[in-house]
Protein backbone atom coordinates (compact mmCIF):
# COMPACT_ATOMS: atom_id res chain seq x y z
CA UNK A 1 0.00 0.00 0.00
CA UNK A 2 1.42 3.38 -1.04
CA UNK A 3 1.69 6.24 1.45
CA UNK A 4 -1.14 8.21 -0.18
CA UNK A 5 -3.50 5.25 -0.05
CA UNK A 6 -2.66 4.57 3.59
CA UNK A 7 -3.30 8.22 4.44
CA UNK A 8 -6.62 8.17 2.60
CA UNK A 9 -7.80 5.06 4.42
CA UNK A 10 -6.76 6.36 7.81
CA UNK A 11 -8.44 9.71 7.28
CA UNK A 12 -11.80 8.25 6.26
CA UNK A 13 -14.45 6.23 8.04
CA UNK A 14 -13.34 2.72 8.77
CA UNK A 15 -15.65 -0.28 8.91
CA UNK A 16 -14.29 -3.81 8.86
CA UNK A 17 -15.53 -7.33 9.27
CA UNK A 18 -16.43 -8.70 12.71
CA UNK A 19 -14.40 -11.48 14.29
CA UNK A 20 -10.91 -11.72 15.67
CA UNK A 21 -8.81 -8.60 15.32
CA UNK A 22 -5.53 -8.45 13.43
CA UNK A 23 -2.45 -8.29 15.65
CA UNK A 24 0.49 -6.28 14.31
CA UNK A 25 3.60 -7.49 16.09
CA UNK A 26 6.90 -6.71 14.39
CA UNK A 27 10.10 -5.39 15.93
CA UNK A 28 11.69 -4.39 12.60
CA UNK A 29 10.15 -1.09 11.39
CA UNK A 30 9.88 -2.04 7.71
CA UNK A 31 7.99 -5.22 8.52
CA UNK A 32 5.81 -3.37 11.03
CA UNK A 33 4.77 -0.77 8.45
CA UNK A 34 4.04 -3.41 5.82
CA UNK A 35 2.04 -5.52 8.29
CA UNK A 36 0.05 -2.50 9.46
CA UNK A 37 -0.73 -1.43 5.88
CA UNK A 38 -2.01 -4.94 5.09
CA UNK A 39 -4.17 -4.92 8.22
CA UNK A 40 -5.70 -1.56 7.24
CA UNK A 41 -6.46 -2.92 3.78
CA UNK A 42 -8.01 -6.15 5.11
CA UNK A 43 -10.41 -4.45 7.53
CA UNK A 44 -11.37 -5.20 11.09
CA UNK A 45 -9.93 -4.21 14.43
CA UNK A 46 -6.15 -3.74 14.58
CA UNK A 47 -4.11 -4.36 17.74
CA UNK A 48 -0.55 -3.09 18.05
CA UNK A 49 1.50 -5.57 20.05
CA UNK A 50 4.86 -5.28 21.80
CA UNK A 51 7.20 -8.05 20.53
CA UNK A 52 8.84 -8.26 23.96
CA UNK A 53 5.61 -9.18 25.76
CA UNK A 54 5.63 -12.44 27.69
CA UNK A 55 3.04 -15.18 27.98
CA UNK A 56 0.77 -13.25 30.37
CA UNK A 57 0.41 -10.21 28.11
CA UNK A 58 -0.02 -12.39 25.03
CA UNK A 59 -2.78 -14.37 26.72
CA UNK A 60 -4.56 -11.12 27.65
CA UNK A 61 -4.29 -9.92 24.06
CA UNK A 62 -5.71 -13.17 22.66
CA UNK A 63 -8.62 -12.89 25.07
CA UNK A 64 -9.37 -9.31 24.01
CA UNK A 65 -8.91 -9.57 20.26
CA UNK A 66 -12.22 -11.28 19.50
CA UNK A 67 -14.42 -9.44 21.99
CA UNK A 68 -16.04 -6.82 19.77
CA UNK A 69 -16.73 -6.34 16.05
CA UNK A 70 -15.12 -3.48 14.18
CA UNK A 71 -17.12 -0.29 13.79
CA UNK A 72 -16.52 3.10 12.24
CA UNK A 73 -14.86 4.45 15.38
CA UNK A 74 -12.16 3.11 17.66
CA UNK A 75 -10.80 0.28 15.50
CA UNK A 76 -7.10 0.90 16.17
CA UNK A 77 -5.96 -0.47 19.55
CA UNK A 78 -2.73 1.04 20.90
CA UNK A 79 -1.32 -0.55 24.08
CA UNK A 80 -1.32 1.61 27.18
CA UNK A 81 0.23 0.08 30.26
CA UNK A 82 -1.01 2.83 32.59
CA UNK A 83 0.64 3.66 35.90
CA UNK A 84 -0.15 0.29 37.42
CA UNK A 85 1.43 -1.71 34.64
CA UNK A 86 -1.77 -3.56 33.63
CA UNK A 87 -2.34 -4.22 29.92
CA UNK A 88 -4.96 -1.95 28.33
CA UNK A 89 -5.68 -0.89 24.75
CA UNK A 90 -6.73 2.67 23.94
CA UNK A 91 -9.17 2.76 21.01
CA UNK A 92 -8.17 5.12 18.20
CA UNK A 93 -9.10 5.47 14.55
CA UNK A 94 -8.43 7.61 11.49
CA UNK A 95 -10.16 10.63 13.00
CA UNK A 96 -8.21 10.66 16.26
CA UNK A 97 -4.91 10.14 14.44
CA UNK A 98 -5.68 12.76 11.77
CA UNK A 99 -6.75 15.31 14.40
CA UNK A 100 -3.48 14.81 16.29
CA UNK A 101 -1.40 15.21 13.12
CA UNK A 102 -3.31 18.32 12.04
CA UNK A 103 -2.91 19.97 15.44
CA UNK A 104 0.80 19.11 15.48
CA UNK A 105 1.35 20.70 12.07
CA UNK A 106 -0.50 23.88 12.98
CA UNK A 107 1.33 24.24 16.30
CA UNK A 108 4.76 23.97 14.69
CA UNK A 109 3.93 25.65 11.38
CA UNK A 110 4.65 22.59 9.22
CA UNK A 111 2.99 21.47 6.02
CA UNK A 112 5.15 18.38 5.64
CA UNK A 113 6.75 16.46 8.49
CA UNK A 114 10.06 14.61 8.07
CA UNK A 115 11.36 12.45 10.92
CA UNK A 116 14.13 10.14 12.06
CA UNK A 117 12.63 7.62 14.49
CA UNK A 118 14.55 5.60 17.10
CA UNK A 119 11.40 4.62 19.04
CA UNK A 120 9.44 1.38 18.50
CA UNK A 121 6.42 1.68 16.22
CA UNK A 122 4.11 -0.30 18.48
CA UNK A 123 4.41 2.54 21.01
CA UNK A 124 2.31 5.67 20.49
CA UNK A 125 5.38 7.96 20.26
CA UNK A 126 6.96 5.96 17.44
CA UNK A 127 3.64 5.23 15.74
CA UNK A 128 2.57 8.89 15.68
CA UNK A 129 6.00 9.97 14.38
CA UNK A 130 5.30 7.69 11.41
CA UNK A 131 1.71 8.90 11.02
CA UNK A 132 2.80 12.58 10.91
CA UNK A 133 5.06 11.76 7.99
CA UNK A 134 2.57 9.43 6.27
CA UNK A 135 -0.36 11.85 6.45
CA UNK A 136 1.65 14.88 5.27
CA UNK A 137 3.71 13.19 2.56
CA UNK A 138 6.97 13.56 4.47
CA UNK A 139 10.01 11.31 4.78
CA UNK A 140 10.03 8.79 7.62
CA UNK A 141 13.42 7.24 8.40
CA UNK A 142 13.45 4.51 11.08
CA UNK A 143 16.82 4.11 12.78
CA UNK A 144 18.16 1.72 15.39
CA UNK A 145 18.62 3.26 18.84
CA UNK A 146 21.63 0.99 19.36
CA UNK A 147 23.21 2.45 16.24
CA UNK A 148 22.54 6.02 17.37
CA UNK A 149 23.87 5.31 20.87
CA UNK A 150 27.05 3.89 19.31
CA UNK A 151 27.55 7.09 17.31
CA UNK A 152 26.38 5.76 13.95
CA UNK A 153 23.82 8.13 12.45
CA UNK A 154 21.87 8.10 9.16
CA UNK A 155 23.86 9.90 6.48
CA UNK A 156 21.03 10.65 4.05
CA UNK A 157 18.02 12.48 5.48
CA UNK A 158 16.10 15.69 4.83
CA UNK A 159 17.60 18.82 6.36
CA UNK A 160 14.24 19.85 7.86
CA UNK A 161 13.83 16.84 10.13
CA UNK A 162 12.44 15.99 13.59
CA UNK A 163 13.63 13.46 16.16
CA UNK A 164 11.79 12.05 19.20
CA UNK A 165 13.65 10.83 22.29
CA UNK A 166 12.82 9.78 25.84
CA UNK A 167 14.79 11.50 28.63
CA UNK A 168 17.19 8.61 29.24
CA UNK A 169 18.07 8.53 25.53
CA UNK A 170 18.76 12.27 25.50
CA UNK A 171 20.93 11.91 28.60
CA UNK A 172 23.09 9.26 26.94
CA UNK A 173 23.49 11.22 23.71
CA UNK A 174 24.57 14.36 25.57
CA UNK A 175 27.66 12.51 26.82
CA UNK A 176 29.05 12.43 23.25
CA UNK A 177 30.24 15.52 21.39
CA UNK A 178 29.54 13.81 18.08
CA UNK A 179 25.98 13.02 19.14
CA UNK A 180 25.43 16.60 20.34
CA UNK A 181 26.57 17.90 16.95
CA UNK A 182 24.10 15.50 15.30
CA UNK A 183 21.24 16.68 17.54
CA UNK A 184 21.92 20.30 16.56
CA UNK A 185 21.16 19.47 12.92
CA UNK A 186 17.49 18.72 13.61
CA UNK A 187 14.65 21.20 13.27
CA UNK A 188 13.12 19.88 16.50
CA UNK A 189 14.27 17.32 19.08
CA UNK A 190 11.20 16.19 21.01
CA UNK A 191 11.68 14.80 24.50
CA UNK A 192 8.86 13.11 26.38
CA UNK A 193 7.55 9.75 27.53
CA UNK A 194 8.75 10.31 31.09
CA UNK A 195 9.72 13.04 33.57
CA UNK A 196 12.55 15.30 32.38
CA UNK A 197 14.80 16.54 35.17
CA UNK A 198 16.05 20.13 35.36
CA UNK A 199 19.74 19.29 35.02
CA UNK A 200 19.14 17.52 31.72
CA UNK A 201 17.02 20.40 30.40
CA UNK A 202 19.56 23.04 31.34
CA UNK A 203 22.44 21.07 29.84
CA UNK A 204 20.52 20.83 26.55
CA UNK A 205 19.88 24.58 26.69
CA UNK A 206 23.58 25.36 27.27
CA UNK A 207 24.43 23.21 24.27
CA UNK A 208 21.94 25.12 22.12
CA UNK A 209 19.79 22.14 21.18
CA UNK A 210 16.42 22.79 19.47
CA UNK A 211 14.58 20.95 22.23
CA UNK A 212 10.82 20.60 22.59
CA UNK A 213 9.50 19.36 25.91
CA UNK A 214 5.95 18.09 25.55
CA UNK A 215 3.02 16.42 27.26
CA UNK A 216 0.77 13.70 25.92
CA UNK A 217 -0.30 10.10 26.31
CA UNK A 218 -1.42 7.04 24.39
CA UNK A 219 -4.98 8.10 25.20
CA UNK A 220 -4.51 11.47 23.41
CA UNK A 221 -2.66 10.13 20.33
CA UNK A 222 0.64 11.50 21.68
CA UNK A 223 1.39 15.15 22.38
CA UNK A 224 -1.32 17.68 23.25
CA UNK A 225 1.00 20.36 24.67
CA UNK A 226 4.46 21.32 23.47
CA UNK A 227 7.12 23.97 23.96
CA UNK A 228 8.49 25.24 20.64
CA UNK A 229 12.31 25.16 20.28
CA UNK A 230 12.56 28.95 20.00
CA UNK A 231 10.66 29.27 23.28
CA UNK A 232 12.95 26.73 24.93
CA UNK A 233 16.13 28.45 23.75
CA UNK A 234 14.61 31.76 24.85
CA UNK A 235 14.44 30.51 28.44
CA UNK A 236 10.83 29.28 28.69
CA UNK A 237 10.30 25.99 30.52
CA UNK A 238 7.55 23.45 31.08
CA UNK A 239 5.53 21.59 28.47
CA UNK A 240 4.37 24.66 26.54
CA UNK A 241 0.86 25.54 25.47
CA UNK A 242 -1.94 23.28 24.25
CA UNK A 243 -1.85 22.25 20.60
CA UNK A 244 -4.72 23.66 18.48
CA UNK A 245 -6.67 20.39 18.44
CA UNK A 246 -6.68 20.00 22.23
CA UNK A 247 -8.16 21.73 25.24
CA UNK A 248 -6.33 21.23 28.52
CA UNK A 249 -7.81 22.10 31.91
CA UNK A 250 -6.43 21.70 35.42
CA UNK A 251 -9.53 21.41 37.59
CA UNK A 252 -8.44 21.04 41.24
CA UNK A 253 -4.92 20.45 39.90
CA UNK A 254 -5.82 17.33 37.90
CA UNK A 255 -5.20 17.52 34.15
CA UNK A 256 -8.17 16.95 31.83
CA UNK A 257 -7.78 16.80 28.04
CA UNK A 258 -10.60 17.31 25.52
CA UNK A 259 -10.58 17.18 21.73
CA UNK A 260 -10.90 14.96 18.67
CA UNK A 261 -7.62 13.13 19.27
CA UNK A 262 -8.85 11.73 22.61
CA UNK A 263 -9.28 7.95 22.53
CA UNK A 264 -12.64 6.18 22.20
CA UNK A 265 -12.30 4.21 25.43
CA UNK A 266 -10.37 1.16 26.59
CA UNK A 267 -11.24 -1.82 24.40
CA UNK A 268 -13.73 -3.49 24.46
CA UNK A 269 -15.55 -0.56 26.09
CA UNK A 270 -16.43 2.42 23.87
CA UNK A 271 -16.98 6.06 24.77
CA UNK A 272 -18.43 8.91 22.72
CA UNK A 273 -17.18 11.61 25.07
CA UNK A 274 -14.15 13.43 23.70
CA UNK A 275 -12.54 14.18 27.05
CA UNK A 276 -10.31 12.30 29.46
CA UNK A 277 -9.23 12.91 33.05
CA UNK A 278 -5.58 11.91 33.05
CA UNK A 279 -4.69 11.34 36.69
CA UNK A 280 -1.74 13.74 36.34
CA UNK A 281 -1.36 16.72 38.66
CA UNK A 282 -0.27 20.01 37.11
CA UNK A 283 -1.29 23.44 35.89
CA UNK A 284 -0.42 26.42 33.70
CA UNK A 285 2.10 29.06 34.78
CA UNK A 286 1.88 32.83 34.15
CA UNK A 287 3.63 32.35 30.80
CA UNK A 288 0.96 29.87 29.66
CA UNK A 289 3.24 26.84 29.82
CA UNK A 290 1.91 23.59 31.26
CA UNK A 291 3.82 22.03 34.16
CA UNK A 292 3.29 18.47 35.39
CA UNK A 293 3.90 17.64 39.05
CA UNK A 294 3.29 13.89 38.86
CA UNK A 295 0.58 11.25 38.85
CA UNK A 296 -2.13 11.20 41.47
CA UNK A 297 -1.82 7.42 41.84
CA UNK A 298 1.95 7.69 42.42
CA UNK A 299 1.68 10.16 45.31
CA UNK A 300 3.32 8.90 48.51
CA UNK A 301 1.55 9.93 51.72
CA UNK A 302 4.06 9.77 54.56
CA UNK A 303 3.13 10.97 58.02
CA UNK A 304 0.14 12.78 56.49
CA UNK A 305 2.33 14.70 54.00
CA UNK A 306 2.03 14.26 50.21
CA UNK A 307 5.19 13.60 48.21
CA UNK A 308 5.27 13.67 44.40
CA UNK A 309 7.87 11.13 43.24
CA UNK A 310 8.72 13.13 40.09
CA UNK A 311 9.86 16.11 42.20
CA UNK A 312 12.19 13.97 44.29
CA UNK A 313 13.45 12.05 41.25
CA UNK A 314 14.36 15.31 39.51
CA UNK A 315 16.40 16.44 42.54
CA UNK A 316 18.17 13.09 42.78
CA UNK A 317 19.12 13.13 39.10
CA UNK A 318 20.75 16.54 39.67
CA UNK A 319 23.16 14.90 42.11
CA UNK A 320 24.91 13.10 39.27
CA UNK A 321 24.89 9.93 41.36
CA UNK A 322 22.34 8.06 39.24
CA UNK A 323 21.91 7.00 35.63
CA UNK A 324 18.31 6.20 36.53
CA UNK A 325 16.19 6.51 39.67
CA UNK A 326 12.55 6.08 40.71
CA UNK A 327 10.88 7.01 43.98
CA UNK A 328 8.18 4.84 45.56
CA UNK A 329 6.43 4.57 48.91
CA UNK A 330 6.87 1.42 50.98
CA UNK A 331 4.75 0.46 54.02
CA UNK A 332 6.06 1.63 57.38
CA UNK A 333 4.64 0.99 60.86
CA UNK A 334 5.39 4.52 62.10
CA UNK A 335 4.78 6.76 59.08
CA UNK A 336 2.27 4.71 57.07
CA UNK A 337 4.63 4.86 54.10
CA UNK A 338 8.21 6.00 53.72
CA UNK A 339 9.90 7.52 50.67
CA UNK A 340 12.34 5.09 49.07
CA UNK A 341 14.63 5.86 46.12
CA UNK A 342 15.19 2.84 43.88
CA UNK A 343 18.03 2.71 41.37
CA UNK A 344 19.60 0.09 39.09
CA UNK A 345 21.91 -2.21 41.02
CA UNK A 346 25.59 -1.57 40.38
CA UNK A 347 29.05 -1.79 41.93
CA UNK A 348 28.91 1.64 43.58
CA UNK A 349 26.58 3.14 46.17
CA UNK A 350 25.43 6.77 45.74
CA UNK A 351 27.52 9.34 47.60
CA UNK A 352 25.81 10.74 50.70
CA UNK A 353 27.26 14.25 50.48
CA UNK A 354 26.13 14.88 46.91
CA UNK A 355 22.69 13.49 47.74
CA UNK A 356 22.30 15.86 50.69
CA UNK A 357 23.28 18.80 48.50
CA UNK A 358 20.85 17.82 45.73
CA UNK A 359 17.96 17.39 48.19
CA UNK A 360 18.67 20.56 50.19
CA UNK A 361 15.93 22.50 48.42
CA UNK A 362 13.21 19.99 49.37
CA UNK A 363 11.36 19.68 52.67
CA UNK A 364 12.86 16.98 54.88
CA UNK A 365 9.77 14.75 54.68
CA UNK A 366 10.41 14.42 50.93
CA UNK A 367 13.93 13.05 51.44
CA UNK A 368 14.27 9.30 50.79
CA UNK A 369 14.67 7.26 53.94
CA UNK A 370 16.31 4.43 51.98
CA UNK A 371 18.29 4.00 48.76
CA UNK A 372 17.54 0.63 47.27
CA UNK A 373 19.49 -1.06 44.41
CA UNK A 374 17.10 -3.03 42.19
CA UNK A 375 17.77 -5.72 39.60
CA UNK A 376 16.40 -6.20 37.00
CA UNK A 377 15.50 -2.56 36.44
CA UNK A 378 11.85 -2.33 35.24
CA UNK A 379 12.02 0.63 32.85
CA UNK A 380 11.01 0.03 29.23
CA UNK A 381 12.70 1.57 26.14
CA UNK A 382 10.08 4.37 26.11
CA UNK A 383 11.23 5.58 29.51
CA UNK A 384 8.22 4.28 31.44
CA UNK A 385 8.67 2.66 34.82
CA UNK A 386 6.56 -0.40 35.53
CA UNK A 387 5.74 0.81 39.03
CA UNK A 388 3.81 -2.31 39.98
CA UNK A 389 6.86 -4.43 39.20
CA UNK A 390 9.20 -1.94 40.89
CA UNK A 391 7.10 -2.03 44.07
CA UNK A 392 7.13 -5.81 44.00
CA UNK A 393 10.92 -5.90 43.66
CA UNK A 394 11.42 -3.19 46.30
CA UNK A 395 9.10 -4.85 48.80
CA UNK A 396 11.01 -8.11 48.47
CA UNK A 397 14.45 -6.54 48.80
Amino acid sequence: MERGELAERLAGLRVGAPGNGTVVEEAEPGRFMASFARAVSDGGNIFLSNPSWRSGERASLRGLAGKAPCGERGWLMIPSGGAGGGLKFARHDGRTVSAAVSGFCRHFGMERVNAVCVLPLHHVSGFMAWMRCALTGGVFLPWSWKEAQAGRFPADRPADCCLSLVPTQLQRLLSSGEAVAWLRTFRIVFVGGGPVWDGLIEKAARLGLPLCTSYGATETAAMVAALRPEQFLGGMRGCGSALPHARIEAADGVIRVSGESVFRGYFPAFQEERSWTTGDFGGFGPDGSLSILGRSDDVVVTGGQKVFPAEVEAALMLSGEFDDVAVVGLPDAEWGRVVVACHPAGPRSPGAERLREALSGLASFKHPKRYLPVSPWPRNPQGKIDRAELLRLAAGA
